[in-house]
């Protein structure tokens, strides 16, 4: 006999069993009255004691049962339609199916649009170094860069304050592009990371709103990160293109003092 108890309703295979076995043992008590009748008035007191558990089964517990299953029903609907109604997640879930079909394929059209420009072989390798998305060949990178703008002149070939400005605007140029492509890519990864959390957003369960949120500011603050990555890079520029500019003056400055010099030493001789 199945005696394992369970409010949503499995009780009923316990309420089966025990009938069954009432029945079982109602046939032995009619057999034992007709072979022992001297007991039969003792076997009617046990058939009376079976018939009121089966009066309790059928009357206290079944009420008891019932109420269980109102409560249940209860607490299901307001779950449903209070909690998480289920008719304005599915609302919810369409509106981001939609907005995921009209705008995403569109989105990466325009960010997948060519945009490369240069003509003449050595550039264009160039620039399709600097628009790859890539940081693994920063090598390649080096050396197309110098391939397309002149690699640094020899000791004899200029003064050293030219060489000192020529290397350190390269090194910074360097900088720069090396800096734009680790932000494209990591552009690149937060964009998968907005795709993921729509996705998610699609199919979520109820009540997994904050985590997608806590994801979604993550990802935030990496592409603010991103941002201010590039501000600093911008800036350095800016203060290299200023020290060029006051260096070039200096040595302009010094050319002079120079040349001065020269006529002074010209003018001097007899």
């Amino acid at each position: 006999m199945n005696r394992v108890l369970f409010a949503d309703g499995s009780i009923l295979h316990w309420i089966n069993g025990s009938r069954r076995v009432v029945g079982v043992a109602l046939i032995a008590i009619l057999v034992v009255s007709m072979v022992f009748p001297s007991t039969v008035h003792a076997q009617f007191g046990l058939l009376g004691g079976i018939q009121n558990i089966i009066n309790i089964i059928n009357g206290a517990i079944r009420s008891a049962l019932n109420a269980i299953g109102a409560v249940s029903r209860a607490i299901e609907a307001l779950h449903q339609e209070i909690v998480w109604p289920v008719q304005l997640i599915n609302q919810a879930r369409n509106t981001i199916a939609s907005l995921v079909a009209q705008f995403r394929g569109l989105l990466q059209s325009i960010d997948a649009a060519p945009v490369i420009s240069a003509t003449l072989l050595v550039p264009a390798s160039l620039e399709v170094i600097i628009r790859n998305h890539q940081t693994n060949d920063f090598p390649n990178l080096t050396q197309s860069y110098y391939r397309a703008f002149g690699a640094l002149p020899a000791a004899d070939e200029a003064d050293p304050m030219a060489r000192n400005m020529i290397d350190i605007d390269d090194g910074l140029a360097l900088n720069t592009l090396k800096t734009l492509k680790t932000t494209d890519r990591s552009g690149d990864l937060i964009l998968e990371s907005g795709d993921q959390i729509e996705d998610e957003a699609r199919v979520a369960a109820p009540g997994s709103a904050p985590f997608l949120t806590a994801a979604a500011m993550a990802a935030n603050i990496q592409s603010q990160a991103m941002m201010q990555r590039m501000l600093a890079a911008m800036l350095r520029q800016e203060a290299a293109r200023i020290a060029h500019e006051n260096a070039v003056r200096k040595r302009h400055g010094i050319l002079s003092v120079k040349v001065r010099q020269g006529i002074s030493d010209v003018l001097r001789r007899p």
